[in-house]
């Protein structure tokens, strides 16, 4: 029974919400969670069965798993999509989910590195090794301009535009926008291409691709999470880094020095201003340490 509609709304989230393949991996992964759940708990329910009552069984049971309110309001999240779809389909007639509501959800604030902790990780590439100037090129470009990691993997040479110091991206829900590039990120990519790049064989659809793996494939998110790591952990640095971290660091800094937050919103690529606005919080801690190192009262 759930089959053919689960495959209708991957369908419906590939090709009506434009959503990215990770996106709807994780929404697939979550359905399947809710089918799992509801063929145990209530063999003989249909879909257009379901009532408020069994949904809130279900986060009941995820909670008795001590699943995090944030994956919890993420599950939640799929289980409206994929109802309004089924609604739009005409295969159920009542929405059960209008007054499902999500955990309520702490505001953590992300880790954040220093300029001097970004330096010291930079510092600790291996230049004896082939694959430093790739990844010191993706360093750069990551806290230069903010980018999220899958948009660092399918970064295209030919969406760099070096002369006036923009990029293009196809960021979440492939959406698009220009962001602008800083002189040393553009300077140690054209150092890549120059010294690794141009001399590759770029793998089967890698043509245009920048950063690839030594068998001339697309580098992978998991990769440069590795990069990173091991990178921190040559550096000494302490925090949990990852590449995320290069990204709120980024925004962090602009902040603290005063940029406007819908300028940042928009490099970001944020649809709403409150997702950045986590950022003024973090810049009320960073005021509030200066206030209690510098400040006599405070001392």
């Amino acid at each position: 029974m759930w089959e053919s509609y689960l495959k209708g709304f991957k369908a419906f989230l590939r090709l009506e919400k434009s959503l990215s393949a990770n996106s709807i991996m994780a929404y697939m992964g979550d359905m399947e969670k809710l089918e799992q759940f509801v063929t145990f708990a209530y063999p003989n329910l249909t879909l257009a069965q379901i009532q408020l009552d069994h949904l809130q069984h279900f986060l009941n049971w995820l909670n008795e798993f001590g699943l995090a309110a944030n994956s919890q309001a993420r599950i939640i999240s799929g289980i409206k999509a994929f109802f309004r779809f089924l609604m739009l389909e005409d295969i159920i007639t009542v929405n059960p989910t209008q007054m499902l509501e999500a955990p309520k959800l702490s505001r953590k604030l992300p880790e954040v590195l220093s300029f001097n902790e970004i330096e010291s990780i930079i510092a600790a590439l291996d230049h004896s090794k082939p694959e430093a100037q790739r990844n010191r090129a993706i360093l750069e470009i990551m806290y230069s301009s903010g980018l999220r990691v899958s948009e660092v993997t399918n970064l295209k040479m030919s969406n760099i535009f070096a002369d006036i110091g923009f990029i293009r991206l196809i960021g979440k829900g492939n959406k698009e926008r220009l962001v602008p590039v800083g002189d040393d990120a553009i300077k140690h990519i054209r150092l890549y291409r120059e010294a690794t790049r141009n001399h590759q064989e770029p793998a089967k659809g890698c043509d245009d691709i920048l950063f690839l793996n030594r068998r001339g494939g697309q580098l992978s998110r998991v990769m440069i999470f590795y990069i990173i790591k091991d990178l921190a952990a040559k550096a000494q640095i302490k925090k949990n880094v990852h590449p995320h971290t290069f990204r709120h660091s980024f925004a962090t800094h602009l902040v603290e020095g005063g940029a406007h937050l819908r300028a940042v919103q928009q490099m970001l690529g944020h649809e709403s201003i409150t997702t950045t606005e986590i950022y003024t919080h973090l810049d009320r801690e960073f005021l509030r340490s200066t206030l209690e190192k510098f400040h006599p009262r405070f001392q």
